[in-house]
């Protein structure tokens, strides 16, 4: 039995119980409810936001508007919302970038522990390597083959240092021992454009955004990053049935509040984001792009998540690069 429907049953009871600021103030919401996605429109993290904001703008009778803030990495957005006001009216929607780039850019300027409150992860998404047709390699051990012998020459396309895609092709090069060549974008979509144009040879991108593209033949899709297939496109392997035995990736999606946000606050919006997730249309709707719903248990338990991913991705940086 899937156990998905049941947590997220038992999750939305929060919306019922969690505790109001109305003591202390206003009740919250009383206006308009702001999403900052840090990267261009058209990425998963933009998809994802759009579908829960339509969905807590109707359980919570205020508007939630999503605003793009692009830029290499995510940083000029998440910087934003670490410096506006903690009163739960401006919120921030991540993915493993948030994480991964204040140990890989020295100039990143946020912590992502210190400078923000969890409120939940959303989703989890496999990644997988696509390669443009005209690329001769049609699989991981040819395209590692072929990397060993023309080191540097295999260019990836992402969304900045230390974004998703990033680490995925940091981590398949260390372990394949190849070098590849970063080119970076300020948008997993322009960096995915790119690909499908022919202008960068690979990318590692979440199956939601790249598999209708594989599926139209616009990109050869070489593995994906899960321990397991995708339903989304069943007949790919995974890398480490390709060659690379252990290797596993996957990116989430989830949304934060500034540091100090009240309590109160934060389990409300905690509570309706399960009720929104709840929803069979919205479970439905992101199934067919590859999307696992994946909501924390409470904000707590996504804070800890996030702390072990902080830390990881903090030993990866410290280590010797292996892409270019």
């Amino acid at each position: 039995m899937n156990k998905i429907p049941r947590v997220l049953a038992a999750l939305a009871v929060g919306v019922a119980s969690a505790a109001s600021p109305a003591q202390a103030s206003e009740p919250y919401p009383a206006k308009p409810i702001r999403i900052v996605v840090p990267l261009a429109p058209g990425g998963t993290v933009d998809l994802v936001s759009r579908l829960i904001a339509k969905g807590l703008s109707e359980d919570l009778g205020q508007p939630v508007l999503v605003e793009n803030k692009p830029s290499a990495s995510g940083l000029i957005g998440t910087r934003e919302v670490a410096h506006a006001q903690p009163d739960g009216y401006t919120l921030l929607a991540v993915a493993n970038t948030f994480a991964s780039a204040p140990a890989f850019v020295p100039d990143a300027r946020y912590d992502p522990i210190k400078d923000f409150t969890p409120v939940t992860q959303i989703c989890q998404i496999p990644m997988v390597l696509v390669a443009h047709p005209s690329v001769p390699q049609r699989t991981v051990k040819q395209l590692i083959d072929w990397a060993r012998a023309h080191p540097g020459q295999v260019s990836f396309a992402s969304s900045g240092i230390g974004s998703t895609g990033y680490i995925a092709a940091e981590l398949f090069s260390r372990q394949a021992g190849i070098k590849m060549l970063s080119v970076s974008y300020k948008g997993n979509g322009q960096a995915l454009m790119d690909v499908v144009g022919g202008q960068v040879m690979t990318m590692f991108d979440q199956v939601s955004t790249s598999g209708r593209y594989v599926q139209a033949k616009k990109l050869r899709a070489l593995a994906v990053t899960t321990p397991t297939r995708s339903a989304l496109l069943p007949d790919v392997p995974t890398v480490a049935e390709s060659g690379l035995p252990g290797f596993e990736d996957a990116t989430f999606n989830a949304i934060l509040a500034p540091a100090g946000t009240p309590a109160p606050i934060v389990a409300r919006l905690h509570a309706a984001i399960a009720k929104v997730l709840a929803r069979p249309a919205v479970r439905d709707q992101l199934a067919a792009q590859g999307i696992e719903v994946k909501p924390s248990e409470s904000p707590q338990a996504f804070g800890d998540y996030l702390r072990a991913a902080v830390n990881k991705y903090r030993a990866i940086a410290q280590a010797e690069p292996a892409g270019g």
